[in-house]
């Protein structure tokens, strides 16, 4: 069945990631919890702490279904309320302000053999931004979706500058990725396997991308006022995903589980009344960086 070979291969991703990060910050092991949903299905959450670099991190996977609510039946548009969806979910809040933050998604969405896809993304929120860090991350992305359809970068880069929007503030919420949502081959060009390699390459783009920044960055020197705006960016991060995050809304509607869901808060986060960067600061360079369509690849 499409739906075992899917639950498999992000199994697999998961293993992998969580492989790899131990071995990038060289003291962190992950924390397991195997859970199991009312309703149906279940996951494995890991959760990393107090690394040499990963200060709270995690990379979850989940595999649910049941029956939808009605209001994730009406946003959806769909009759039918029985559904399974997989996933990987992967937030990474480093203790260094110099290396960023990270947020993959991948997963899979099915109702019945007509109502079906694939959603996901890969974007970056540094603390600092460094013009090169952000162009290597871009270019491997846009290199990954090449494989598949050169339409998809600029398409899905143009997506995750929208939705990674923080619209009360008027700034986005880091340099971007890629962002896509119902992926079928209606819409692609590309068949259900294809699009299932896709999904799996873009899971497979986040260690040798996280790993290469996690190297250049790991070992700067940081001052206090530094951490203090890494805390400032971080109340950022927070405010996007409890206000605006689809992943945390349909989590919690479905009765998903709740320390899962929020595994994507920061350990530590700051809000300062009307906090305003000092001119030609490095913290109003970031700030300035912070607006949509910027060509970084």
């Amino acid at each position: 069945m499409f739906r075992d070979k899917v639950v498999a291969a992000y199994k697999q991703i998961q293993d992998d990631i969580c492989k790899g990060l131990s071995q990038a910050d060289g003291r962190v092991e992950y924390e397991e919890e195997i859970w199991t949903r009312e309703g149906g299905g279940g996951g494995r959450t890991r959760i990393f702490q107090n690394g040499n670099v990963i200060e709270k991190g995690g990379v979850n996977f989940s595999a649910v279904h049941g029956n939808l609510p009605e209001a994730v039946k009406n946003s959806f548009k769909v009759d039918s309320d029985e559904f399974f969806a997989a996933g990987v979910s992967i937030v990474i809040h480093p203790s260094n302000p110099f290396v960023p933050i990270i947020h993959l998604n991948i997963r899979y969405f099915e109702m019945d053999a007509q109502t079906r896809w694939f959603g996901g993304g890969i974007d970056l929120t540094p603390h600092y931004v460094f013009d090169e860090d952000v162009h290597f991350f871009h270019k491997l992305l846009k290199d990954t979706c090449d494989q598949f359809d050169a339409s998809f970068y600029p398409k899905f880069k143009k997506r995750a500058d929208d939705y990674f929007f923080i619209r009360h503030r008027e700034e986005t919420r880091g340099v971007g990725g890629i962002f896509y949502d119902r992926l079928q081959p209606e819409n692609t060009g590309l068949d259900w396997d294809q699009l299932f390699e896709f999904s799996i390459a873009v899971g497979e783009s986040f260690l040798p991308a996280y790993t290469a920044l996690i190297e250049r960055n790991k070992n700067k020197t940081f001052t206090p006022e530094n951490q203090e705006w890494q805390y400032l960016r971080r109340s950022r991060y927070a405010e996007f995903n409890l206000v605006y995050d689809s992943g945390t809304k349909f989590g919690l509607e479905t009765n998903g589980r709740i320390e899962s869901i929020l595994m994507s808060l920061p350990p530590m986060a700051k809000w300062t009344y009307n906090y305003k960067p000092s001119e030609n600061s490095p913290e109003a360079a970031t700030q300035a960086r912070l607006i949509k369509g910027i060509d970084w690849a």
